[in-house]
């Protein structure tokens, strides 16, 4: 995928780059392609995505009257991306008749609950619920948050619960987990520092982060463990998988929802996959904040779920939870 170009760069150049601005201005499509002398708008598919690589030995078909610029042409397109907005996602609505199925959206905090709210929202165009209320995310957009999660107006209830009766109240449940290392540090900074803030350099170096790992690392396991032993119709997605594959993985996401895909609602999603509470990453430390002695006891954790996920006839862990465990 070549980079949109900037309007001034636009000026020299020839009608080709000309009509490839018509897309975003007049015919506000968020992609422009570009075959020789004709200029096609239009949005993302399959065939012209967001994420693929531009194969640089493929575009050497030179634009009319232009020593640099390439155009394509009837076999290899040059495409981009124009400043428009894919808005084939982003209408959202309650369900229309009550849901006689209650679903969990269950997770351990910091496994990415909130991304996978945003992303099932924009993929079937329903609202999730939760089995709290936070009102910073109703103000962000997630408007289920203030339905009581039995109204059976939204799509899934999130939950970060864990106990046989909480589990058991649900009628199928699709259940997030994440590389534990990764999944403590973003709660602690979401516990610190908010949905998208960090945690202090205090916080990290004080008595917070070694109590916060002694409580919190042993409910990873445990979550995960309780949910696969008491829960009925269990879908699991690991974390790391949805983002690797995002398109595959919430496909495979609505069709355990009960809906029909609709793909360009997926496609739309990929353009719009990080919505408002993305951290620019976890904040680089310059330490391990890891102890040897904290590292084995979760790799043990570690270790146990995948064993658990493997008796269930699942995927066992990433590779990326442990890399020695086979």
């Amino acid at each position: 995928m070549s980079p949109w170009p900037s309007p001034s760069a636009l000026s020299s150049r020839t009608c080709q780059w000309r009509s490839v601005w018509t897309c975003a201005r007049r015919k506000e499509l968020p992609l422009a392609i570009l075959a020789g002398d004709t200029c096609i708008c239009g949005y993302p598919t399959h065939h012209f995505n967001l994420h693929e690589m531009e194969e640089e030995d493929m575009c050497l078909h030179r634009c009319h009257g232009e020593e640099f610029e390439n155009c394509g042409n009837d076999q290899y397109f040059v495409v981009y991306q124009t400043q428009v907005q894919d808005n084939r996602c982003m209408d959202r609505r309650f369900l229309p008749t009550r849901s006689k199925q209650l679903i969990a959206l269950a997770s351990f905090p910091g496994a990415g609950n909130t991304w996978a709210r945003h992303l099932i929202e924009l993929a079937t165009g329903f609202y999730t619920g939760s089995y709290y209320f936070d009102g910073s995310l109703y103000n962000k957009g997630f408007k289920g948050e203030r339905d009581h999660w039995r109204s059976g107006r939204t799509i899934c209830i999130k939950t970060h619960e864990s106990g046989k009766k909480e589990i058991e109240a649900f009628d199928g449940s699709i259940v997030m987990i994440r590389n534990p290392y990764k999944a403590l540090m973003a709660e602690f900074n979401r516990k610190y520092g908010g949905h998208i803030g960090f945690a202090s350099q205090a916080h990290w170096r004080g008595k917070e982060w070694p109590e916060f790992v002694k409580n919190y690392a042993p409910w990873w396991a445990s979550h995960t463990l309780d949910w696969l032993r008491y829960g009925r119709n269990v879908h699991v997605v690991h974390f790391e998988d949805l983002k690797r594959e995002l398109f595959l993985k919430l496909k495979g996401m609505v069709l355990f929802l009960d809906l029909e895909v609709a793909e360009d609602r997926l496609l739309c999603v990929e353009g719009q996959k990080d919505g408002n509470f993305k951290r620019s990453g976890l904040r680089k430390l310059d330490y391990d904040p890891y102890t040897p002695d904290m590292r084995t006891s979760i790799d043990e954790l570690v270790m146990t779920v995948d064993s658990a996920l493997r008796k269930r006839n699942m995927a066992g862990v990433p590779k990326e939870y442990r890399p020695t465990l086979r």
